[in-house]
């Protein structure tokens, strides 16, 4: 199994968590360019209620701070002199930015207060929880460990497959055979991996979605010669194919009963290996590998019951009188 040299990321400046959701969030700057550099640590949002009351102990000060209807109904019941004092003491803490969800508005003097301490305010018209899971959901990506694999991502009936194998195995050319069979197209060559919510999500880099490239033949476009239906900007990696030389056929497992794991950031996936000689129709073994683990998935599996029957027999012709 390759070496994976794994990407985590420690922070996220508000200007790129700005630039990367603004449009998808609705988010537009309403004040403190200068502060747009601070860095967000954590990919979650806090609503700052108890902050505002004057309660700091265990504030989530690294997170962005969100203000709905609950935040500006409370500060609202303030006096002048009280909500600036709370609103500034807030801004003391350090905080990456301010959202103000469902349109709000800060005042002219808290607004005052945010410029002075070069806190980001950003305004959404979004409803507040709305917001809060759609940008936890967003930082999660933008924090979430990621690796390069070398191989060829598709998307067979639901099932997401990784084809590695040596370079001129035939990864590229098995891939071609899928999608001529009804497959998807994630990725070819390089294929990002992210781990987000225990979950392997894989996709090609911008640049190379939606090529092939086949020796002898060059870079085909999947899209051009099978359709819109043949790619897929993202899929859950379930399944790692890894085509074998046909010399190694006796160390590849013959039944199936304990399958092997290819280990990605950590994370556990089903293994199968697959030989490969001249004549053989690799990208239906493929197939048949996913659809395999897709009965797997559901509870059944086919090399189980071939043995618990096996078992059976041996079990009867061991009974006294069998023949």
């Amino acid at each position: 199994m390759p070496l994976q040299k794994v990407k985590r990321t420690t922070s996220v400046t508000v200007a790129e968590f700005l630039k990367r959701h603004g449009e998808e969030l609705d988010l537009s700057l309403i004040g403190g360019e200068q502060g747009l550099d601070r860095p967000i640590f954590e990919p979650t949002i806090n609503r700052p209620g108890l902050a505002l009351a004057g309660f700091f102990t265990y504030f989530a000060w690294k997170r962005i701070q969100v203000f709905g209807h609950s935040e500006m109904s409370y500060l609202r019941k303030l006096t002048e002199r009280m909500r600036a004092a709370r609103f500034k003491l807030l801004c003391e803490q350090n905080i990456p930015c301010l959202v103000l969800a469902r349109g709000h508005k800060l005042t002219d003097d808290l607004s005052e207060i945010a410029r002075n301490q070069q806190i980001p305010v950003l305004g959404t018209k979004m409803v507040t929880m709305n917001f809060v899971n759609a940008a936890t959901f967003n930082l999660e990506n933008d924090f979430a460990p990621s690796t390069n694999l070398h191989g060829c991502m598709v998307d067979i009936r639901g099932i997401g497959v990784l084809i590695t194998g040596k370079s001129g195995s035939g990864k590229s050319e098995t891939a071609i055979g899928l999608l001529e069979r009804g497959a998807a197209l994630v990725a070819d060559d390089v294929v990002q991996v992210r781990l987000v919510g225990g979950e392997l999500i894989t996709r090609a880099p911008e640049l190379s979605r939606g090529y092939l490239e086949m020796r002898g033949i060059g870079i085909i476009n999947a899209a051009n010669l099978f359709g819109l239906a043949s790619i897929r900007p993202e899929k859950r990696l379930d399944l790692v194919v890894t085509l074998k030389p046909h010399a190694d056929l006796n160390s590849v497992d013959r039944l199936g009963l304990q399958q092997k794991k290819y280990m990605v950031l950590d994370h556990p996936v089903a293994n199968i290996e697959i030989p490969i000689a001249p004549g053989r129709d690799t990208a239906r073994m493929v197939a048949v590998a996913a659809l395999d683990h897709q009965l797997r998935q559901l509870g059944y599996n086919m090399a189980d019951e071939f043995n618990q029957r096996l078992l059976a027999r041996m079990a009867e012709n061991n009974q006294p009188g069998s023949l």
